[in-house]
Order: structure tokens, then sequence, then C-alpha cells
């Protein structure tokens, strides 16, 4: 059983003004504080408490409350080529219908048939004319976050080799070694020590053989 609404939340909205009446519209702009966990874990998200600029537009349809909107927000994260903190603006639009409970003539919760579980597990219901946008939110900021964030979109990373930041040393380099001919190279220091063993073993036994 999911907790019922508090109208003190700021992101519960009141219906009450907009009635039943088909066609009805209500616009609202309220600034929010971002509940927690608003984005991508671990990659980019709006900071918990930061504001969140909300521009609503609420019109009564037959089945209940068709409510479109825009999001605005700052976001915090890591870029992910050179790992710096970075901060960019999010603008999330939404769109969600909220669905008046179905009700018998007199008024009250028609009781759940076998099913119902399944088809309302995806749609929103108003509770006492009130709805909760959290929900709602948080996919569409999360849809409109970038997965993999950069500083900028030439960001150079960092070098594969030492972790330099490139974009501080734009000429950074290493000399690239062949791994072909690295083998090679040692085999050849190998042998240039093993004639310098056997010239010096040679001039010794000359040596001798003119002192003899």
């Amino acid at each position: 059983m999911n907790a019922r609404l508090d109208h003190r939340d700021p992101l519960v909205f009141d219906t009450h003004e907009l009635g039943r009446r088909p066609g009805a519209l209500q616009r609202l702009s309220r600034s929010v504080p971002a509940p927690k966990d608003l984005g991508i874990e671990d990659v980019v998200a709006v900071p918990e408490g930061a504001p969140v600029e909300l521009e609503l537009r609420l019109e009564s349809v037959m089945d209940g409350v068709l409510v479109t909107g825009t999001a605005r927000a700052s976001a915090e994260g890591e870029c992910v080529r050179c790992l710096e903190p970075l901060r960019l603006d999010v603008v999330a639009d939404f769109q969600e219908m909220f669905t008046y409970p179905a009700a018998d003539d007199r008024g009250r919760g028609r009781a759940a048939e076998p099913g119902d579980d399944d088809e309302d597990e995806d749609i929103l219901f108003l509770e006492d004319g009130l709805f909760g946008l959290e929900p709602v939110l948080r996919d569409a900021v999360v849809l409109a976050l970038p997965m993999q964030p950069v500083c900028r979109e030439d960001c150079a990373g960092l070098c594969a080799q030492c972790g330099i930041r490139l974009d501080d040393d734009p000429d950074h380099h290493h000399d690239a070694v062949d791994i072909r001919w690295a083998a090679l190279q040692g085999l050849a220091g190998t042998v240039r020590d093993g004639e310098k063993d056997n010239m010096g073993g040679a001039g010794s036994g000359v040596d001798e053989k003119q002192e003899k």
C-alpha cells in the first residue's frame, strides 16, 4: 500500500479548482527543492535540495487531469573523459495523465477485481483531488540527462600512460616503442655484450702466448 499524499509536500498538487469540468485549465509556476537521487546515480544528478523550477499546465479531461510541464534545474557530476567536476543545465519536459479513481454511483470506490493490479500498474491516480509529481519528475530528469557527461564536447581527456589532463598540456606525448621490435633490441644488446666478452677472452690468450 502506497503512503497517502501529503498536501504539504511541495511536489503534491491540488486539482480541486479545476473541478471535473472537461476543458478547464490551470497554469502553475513553482520552485521546489530537488528530492533525493534526482538523476543518474554516480554519474550526474541534481543535488538534493537544489531548486527545481516547474512550469505546469493542468487540464481537466473526461477521465482525469492531464499534466503537461517543464522542469529546469542545475545538475552536477564528473566528466567521463578528464574526471573533472562539471555542472550543466537540465531542461526536462513531461506529460502525464492522472486518472480519477473508479467509483460507483454512490461515490464509493469499487471493489478490486482479479487482474486489476496488472492493469493499473502503469496508471497514476488522483487521490482526493491531489497528485504527486515526484515519480514523473524523476523519470523526466533521468531521460534528459546525458549518460556520459563531458565538461566540453572537445575535451581531450587524460593521457592513457601517465594520467595527465591533456587539455592542460596539448603538446604532451610519449615516445612510442613498437613492441614488435622490443624483443629484437634486447637480443641485439645480448649479442653485443657476448662479443665484448669474447674479445676480452681472446686478448688475454694472445698476451699469455707472447709472454711465453
